[in-house]
């Protein structure tokens, strides 16, 4: 079965983060037994499969509205060693990163609601919006630091989560299509993530304005600033490398093109601003022609 075209960004936080019963629990499930990156997309379509069985609003809770003890599990960890670092390092391993399923679902749920017509909600609702709205408020209310640890976005990758990333510290794994040890992602420190999310921002603001690359660059310089200092960062193209031949995915510029542009833009130089632009335009076209397609 194919992975979801699904791509991540992801934090993990190290233990310390998160208060000591939380952390102790975390730890004794993590030393059992760990969910691995391959794992996640199956997981992440378990989770929602058996909230559907059992009559559940959301995906990681029990069918009376309780969170589910199980969903403790569903946690990827990294070893701070495995986190390229520049200036900032990262805190103390293991580093975790809790799926958030539940939460996940409910942030969806609330834009779901700000954005569909009243006609689509009243097909997929079964209560009332006030009353999804209130549960999904609450939901989220209970993150132990506010924020969910992932956020994803279907068939590409918006082009501002780039600027996170030192481009030269991508990891390509080749396999077959089907099998989920093919993975193409990149990791970084916390504190480097912000330094260039920032910078990102403040040269994107001078030339775009405050829309478009600059209000993603701001909402996820906003999402960082709730997690650890000590934490990691990392952009994983999950489910998009089944979408990518071997050629393209070795082949793929898009960290460089984007940091190009930054470096353009401070050099004044419109030229090579557009000339990356529309490398990057080229090679994401594939993925928006399938999306479109399907």
């Amino acid at each position: 079965m194919s992975r979801p075209f699904v791509a991540y960004l992801r934090v993990y936080e190290p233990l310390s983060a998160f208060d000591e019963t939380l952390a102790d629990l975390l730890l004794a499930r993590i030393t059992l037994e760990r969910l691995t990156r391959e794992q996640v997309a199956t997981r992440e379509r378990e989770v929602w499969l058996k909230s559907q069985l059992i009559g559940a609003a959301l995906p990681g809770e029990l069918s009376d509205g309780r969170p589910s003890p199980s969903a403790v599990r569903d946690v990827l960890v990294i070893d701070p060693a495995e986190v390229p670092t520049g200036e900032s390092p990262c805190g103390l391993g293991p580093l975790v990163c809790p799926l958030d399923l539940r939460a996940r679902s409910a942030a969806a749920m609330v834009g779901f609601l700000a954005t569909a017509g009243p006609a689509l909600r009243d097909a997929v609702l079964t209560t009332s919006a006030d009353q999804v709205r209130q549960k999904a408020t609450r939901v989220l209310a209970d993150l132990p630091g506010g924020a969910v640890h992932v956020v994803s976005t279907t068939w590409t990758v918006p082009l501002p989560w780039f600027t996170l990333f030192d481009p030269a510290h991508r990891h390509v794994i080749l396999a077959p299509r089907s099998d989920p040890r093919r993975q193409l992602y990149w990791r970084s420190s916390h504190g480097d993530a912000m330094r260039r999310v920032e910078r990102a921002h403040d040269l994107a603001a001078q030339t775009f304005g405050e829309g478009g690359p600059t209000k993603v660059l701001a909402d996820t310089a906003r999402w960082l600033a709730n997690f650890d200092e000590g934490s990691a960062v990392e952009l994983d193209y999950g489910g998009l490398v089944q979408l990518l031949d071997d050629e393209e995915m070795v082949g793929d510029t898009s960290a460089e093109d984007v940091h190009a542009i930054l470096e353009a833009i401070e050099g004044a130089d419109p030229g090579a601003v557009g000339e990356r632009f529309e490398r990057l335009r080229e090679f994401w076209a594939g993925l928006a022609q399938r999306e479109r397609l399907n």
